[in-house]
């Protein structure tokens, strides 16, 4: 029973991407920081077929604070 639960779970959460995901990430990656030096990171990124053209030159390791 929990095995089908995990699975219909999958099948769920792939279906809610749609037909725009183009590629899932993976590594530390980070935005620019503002001012402030508030960032966005994360080890999973999930990159929309849109934003896959520029997104390493935007999100990458050498953006991350303390690297």
């Amino acid at each position: 029973m929990k095995t089908l639960s995990i699975l219909s779970l999958l099948f769920l959460l792939t279906n809610c991407s749609g037909n725009n995901l183009a590629k899932v990430k993976f590594g530390e990656r980070c935005t620019a920081s503002d001012t402030k030096q508030l960032q966005e990171k994360s080890y999973v990124w999930f990159v929309s077929k849109d934003a896959a053209k520029d997104f390493d030159k935007r999100i990458n390791k050498s953006n991350c604070l303390g690297s």
